[in-house]
């Protein structure tokens, strides 16, 4: 069992070599900038709480993107629900608001390709911003998302054929 001090030298740890790629994952989940800010902390949040009973039976990677990944979801459910919208509006009023986002640098293309995404269903929408914008391994997305490589291999297959449809179609 870790003193006290020590746990928190390695939380901060965590913290600082995680901070990053946890923010892109979550900011790719929930589009928004500062409702990506607030995810992240309940993540690290949840990490620091269920920490000591990590057992080691997943790479601590994949451990906190399960955290973040089902945190984002939930914080979209909620915020969809707060305003009484669906999932699906919710993502695509997101997507809109992403022009005047200042944190987002984008170009037409870029916002053309977050739209096509905003209509693919919630799974596909996961696996294939988390292997198109972060360039995950399979293998690691399947500790994450808890699903077969086979599985996740199809779900990017049809997405991507949906996103060509929705290119050549607008």
């Amino acid at each position: 069992m870790l003193d006290a001090k020590t746990q928190n030298e390695a939380f901060r740890k965590l913290v600082s070599d995680y901070k990053r790629p946890l923010y892109a994952h979550i900011r790719g989940i929930v589009i928004d900038h500062d409702d990506a800010d607030d995810v992240l902390q309940n993540t690290f949040v949840k990490v620091f709480q269920f920490l000591s009973g990590f057992k080691g039976e997943s790479k601590l990677f994949s451990w906190m993107y399960r955290i973040a990944t089902n945190e984002a979801i939930t914080f979209l459910k909620q915020k969809a629900r707060k305003s009484g919208i669906s999932n699906e509006a919710l993502q695509s009023k997101l997507v809109e608001n992403l022009q005047s986002d200042v944190h987002f640098d984008g170009s037409e293309i870029e916002l053309k390709l977050q739209k096509a995404v905003a209509t693919l269903p919630e799974k596909q929408q996961l696996v294939f911003k988390m292997k198109y914008y972060q360039e995950m391994k399979y293998e690691d997305m399947s500790a994450i998302l808890g699903t077969s490589v086979g599985a996740l291999k199809a779900s990017y297959h049809h997405a991507v054929r949906k996103i060509e449809m929705y290119v050549k179609g607008d």
